[in-house]
């Protein structure tokens, strides 16, 4: 599928219970917990943490009590397509457009339902009938619907019609180009791919369905082309295993449709996909579960639904969507990816580990299941495991290119706090050799220089560049103002620190740095206020070793200068210092 230039025009509003406010009266009757109010409420609560189970339930119980209430019905429709379950919300849907015709939320179940029973003539009859999907929705559908009465040509009329809109030609060549496929015209749908006929941007689904055909017409090695140049250097398992089977000659079945209903979910995804990066996440999941109703193996489209979970903070349903992705799939790898940070996010990081550590069993070859599990292993703080795993991705490497910066990078970080500077530094290093100036590694490696009293210049250079680059975020711009206070020029670490402290009021280190910088230019009265502040900041998730409670206790009560006599540090004095004594 091309990106689109524009979205279509999606017409149907974001339905959810929340819809039940306009419909209750100004007051209501005192009830029970057990009665309307009880049930809407729970309800209400339920539809705000996308809780779907317990919105059908307490949205069922208020429905009986209200039976004609369009917004409880509506919000009932989302919980249902929230969970899968569309066969249940039809009579729902029937219901609500039987006292309000033109409610689009339940037209489109009844249309999805059409389609899912191969009606072409109930899709055609609904479409006619004063309801529209919106935008080329319509037109493509009924293309679709032709196809599956066994109108081709009346399809292919749909699509040539639609191509002489210049804001149209993209999707309709696309759309065509996937119609030929399915009916086995792949020279033509390849035509239309190659961008013979009309300049085509494929996204990740249509570079799939490209090769797919290319593999086909026995051009596989045209099909890895196609994935190295629209694709290049792709951390996405699927693509990789696809790349790869492609690249051995293996014949690749076309398998992106099937069947009209597969080209609908295709097409519903599609336009889910477009969506998801501004709409309400209730309206793309409509889309994407539609299209998963369609089609169950549209993997795409579990994956979208399984994110639109994310989004919405629902981690149960976006695991439990992951897993229904089959082993069996290309895709398996990349679902199990998106599990474990679900997993991850819901407080289950062993879970998340053991998820990670199964994909790695059975895929041991792909290097960004490895990284993913260094990286949940960072999480937790098990630098050893950690920089195992990162160990076993980077040996996998063929080729070094520039976002393995990262893997380096990380790796670094891990041998650092295991105490392994020498091996943590090298990796720094080569992180930056693949990335020049990228400002996370700059901020790390400066900073761990001047905690070490080590290249402080170069430090302070590095530290420069990354507060160039990124003059608004925090932690940078206290790295520099550390690297003056640690080269004794005092003066100029009071506004950067003072910077770091707006842009970060509440973080403890940086409040007990700003102390510190007070302290050095005299300001000591102000140096006790903000040492204070950092105590107050502490919290579970405070890094006592590099904040450490009792010292700012400790200076509190003696002085910061004080403490570093006791520690055998070298004192504060420096010209600034002096003037201000």
């Amino acid at each position: 599928m091309p990106r689109l230039t524009r979205p279509f025009r999606a017409s149907l509003r974001a339905a959810t219970l929340t819809a039940l406010l306009a419909a209750l009266p100004a007051s209501l009757p005192a009830q029970t917990s057990d009665g309307f109010i009880g049930a809407y409420l729970a309800a209400r609560s339920a539809d705000q943490n996308a809780d779907f189970k317990a919105l059908v339930e307490y949205g069922t119980r208020a429905l009986a009590d209200r039976p004609d209430n369009a917004g409880i019905m509506e919000g009932l429709l989302i919980a249902y397509l929230g969970l899968g379950k569309l066969d249940q919300a039809v009579p729902i849907a029937r219901r609500l457009t039987e006292i309000s015709p033109d409610n689009e939320l339940g037209q489109l179940i009844l249309l999805g339902n059409e389609m899912e029973n191969e009606n072409w003539q109930g899709v055609e009859q609904r479409l006619s009938e004063e309801f529209s999907v919106g935008g080329l929705m319509d037109p493509l559908i009924l293309a679709w619907a032709a196809i599956g009465e066994g109108k081709m040509s009346k399809a292919l009329d749909i699509f040539d019609e639609l191509a002489k809109d210049d804001m149209a030609r993209q999707v309709s060549a696309f759309q065509k180009a996937q119609a030929l496929a399915y009916v086995g015209d792949y020279e033509g749908a390849a035509r239309i791919l190659s961008g013979e006929e009309v300049d085509l941007q494929l996204n990740r689904a249509g570079v799939i369905a490209f090769a797919q055909i290319l593999s086909q017409l026995e051009r596989n090695q045209d099909a890895v082309d196609l994935i190295d140049e629209q694709l290049p250097n792709t951390g996405d398992e699927e693509i990789q295993t696809l790349r790869a089977e492609l690249a051995a000659g293996k014949p690749i079945e076309f398998t992106a449709i099937a069947t009209p209903k597969d080209g609908l979910s295709a097409l519903f995804y599609n336009v889910g996909e477009v969506l998801a990066a501004e709409a309400n996440p209730s309206l793309v999941l409509i889309y994407a579960r539609l299209a998963q109703h369609l089609n169950p193996d549209n993997v795409s489209a579990t994956l979208l639904t399984a994110s639109v979970f994310e989004t919405m903070g629902n981690h149960e349903l976006a695991v439990s969507t992951y897993d229904q992705i089959a082993p069996e799939s290309r895709a398996w790898p990349q679902a199990m990816l998106g599990k474990a940070v679900a997993q991850r996010r819901s407080g289950d990081s062993a879970g998340a580990i053991e998820t990670l550590k199964e994909v790695a069993d059975r895929y041991p070859e792909l290097a960004p299941i490895h990284v993913a599990l260094g990286d949940e292993y960072r999480y937790e703080e098990d630098w050893e495991a950690a920089t195992a795993a990162y160990d076993d991705a980077i040996a996998l490497y063929e080729e070094e290119i520039a976002q393995h910066w990262a893997v380096y990078f990380s790796r670094g970080i891990t041998n650092e706090r295991q105490g392994n500077w020498e091996a943590g530094e090298a990796d720094f290093l080569k992180a930056l050799e693949l990335q020049p100036d990228q400002p996370a590694v700059l901020n790390y490696l400066g900073y761990s220089y001047v905690e070490r009293r080590e290249n402080l210049d170069q430090a302070l250079d590095m530290i420069r560049t990354a507060v160039e680059a990124r003059p608004n975020e925090g932690y940078i711009v206290d790295s520099l103002a550390w690297v003056y206070y640690r080269l004794g020029r005092y003066q100029e670490a009071v506004e950067p620190m003072e910077k770091a402290v707006a842009l970060m009021p509440v973080d403890p280190v940086v409040n007990d740095h700003l102390g510190d910088v007070y302290w050095a230019v005299g300001r000591t009265r102000e140096a006790k206020f903000q040492w204070s502040r950092a105590l107050s900041f502490v919290t579970e998730e405070t890094d006592l070793d590099e904040l450490k409670p009792d010292r700012i206790r400790r200076k509190l009560e003696v002085g910061l200068d004080k403490v570093l006599e006791e520690e055998g540090a070298d004192p504060i004095q420096n010209e600034d210092q002096a003037a201000v004594q």
